[in-house]
């Protein structure tokens, strides 16, 4: 019987206590973190975003986990992969969120999913995808722990513990999912995902949470509640319908039960639901009416891809060497280029080349868009 349990906590000041009792109802995590265990926490690190825009996992949130993790025995290691609008936006997201500076106060390695490197897997009874490339710190775990925060969803309707694996995904496969077209075939998208993760437990961040136009554009709610669950399904069930919605319309909870993951129906343990309930605004975004086979035309003509300028390059092979599709080529003059056939869009290389050779190339959509973007921000 799945259990999700709920605790009080109006404000960041008591974050530590809080999570402290939502783990004790649910029995701690000694028993699924053996001493000298890697243990992965993985953050909701969407943007480089403020801690008060409630748009990332709080750090407070973090640095409790790290200091359980460490307590029960295991290695901590905190990581995630921004929705990567260009290279480095995750270092400069855990910088800004202040999730690094946390992480490593509270004694945690801190990895950039951007420049670990990612690997090919294949996915257990595919809904969606047969093969995904899925990053490393996430596969050489030995327990991997979701930190969702609690937020609303463009496509999704609400965000939480199952969509929060979103972000162990290279740029490329973000888009075929997105180019998908339709929530439900999104949200099993992301169960697959789920599936080769296989995450032990959940602690999410509904202290403050985010309505309306979430992920990124909604606005900070002080929802005052930690939630914890040994299953990131249950959990996500309970917290869509503590802020207002049917949990079974939620297309990643849907896909995760299609695949066998989850129950309907979990226990709540601690405070009661119905004294925490508290209706969230919804989108008023979500997926467009554009028909699917148009988006995905469109789709190939926006397209982001890194160039080695040679005459920048020393052909030192780092580069080559780090790139986990092997879509970095050696040529028989000695030089480099990067197959665009091949590369998932980590932009790895660009992130470790010492010389700052790896240059992107955009699209003529994408620099329009882009473009236009960048204007809007301007004013």
């Amino acid at each position: 019987m799945n259990k999700v349990s709920i605790v009080s906590c109006p404000d960041y000041s008591d974050t530590k206590e809080a999570i402290a009792k939502a783990l004790d109802l649910l029995g701690g995590i000694e028993d699924i973190i053996e001493p000298g265990n890697s243990v992965l926490l993985k953050p909701n690190i969407l943007t480089a975003s403020p801690p008060e825009a409630a748009t990332t996992t709080h750090p407070s949130v973090v640095a409790a986990m790290c200091e359980f993790v460490l307590s029960a025995g295991g290695e901590p290691v905190v990581g995630d992969g921004a929705g990567i609008s260009k290279p480095g936006a995750t270092a400069i997201a855990l910088k800004t969120s202040g999730i690094e500076e946390a992480a490593r106060k509270a004694g945690a390695k801190v990895v950039n999913f951007e420049t670990a490197g990612f690997t090919l897997v294949e996915v257990p009874e595919p809904l969606q995808f047969r093969k995904l490339y899925i990053a490393n710190p996430v596969l050489e775990a030995d327990v991997v722990i979701s930190l969702p925060k609690l937020k609303t969803h463009e496509l999704t309707y609400y965000t939480g513990a199952v969509k929060n694996f979103f972000g162990a995904l290279p740029l490329k496969c973000r888009k075929e999912m997105h180019l998908l077209g339709k929530r439900e075939l999104f949200g099993e998208a992301v169960a697959d995902v789920y599936s080769v993760v296989k995450p032990s437990f959940s602690v999410m961040d509904g202290i403050w949470g985010m309505e309306g136009n979430g992920p990124s554009h909604g606005i900070p709610v002080n929802s005052g509640v930690i939630l914890a669950s040994r299953d990131c399904v249950s959990l996500d069930i309970v917290a869509a319908e503590m802020i207002g919605f049917d949990p079974i319309k939620i297309p990643t909870t849907a896909g995760a039960l299609k695949k066998g993951f989850g129950n309907q129906c979990p226990v709540v343990a601690g405070k009661p639901l119905k004294e925490v309930k508290t209706k969230f605004k919804p989108s008023s975004g979500g997926v467009s009416t554009t028909p699917a086979f148009l988006k995905r035309s469109l789709g190939k003509y926006y397209t982001i891809y890194p160039r080695i300028n040679q005459r920048k390059c020393t052909q030192c092979g780092t580069c080559y060497l780090n790139c986990s599709p092997k879509a970095v080529e050696r040529q028989k003059n000695g030089t480099y280029r990067i197959n665009p056939e091949k590369c998932i869009l980590c932009y790895c290389c660009r992130e470790l080349c010492p010389n700052d050779a790896v240059e992107i190339k955009k699209s003529l959509l994408a620099r329009l868009l882009t473009g236009t973007e960048n204007l809007i921000r301007r004013i």
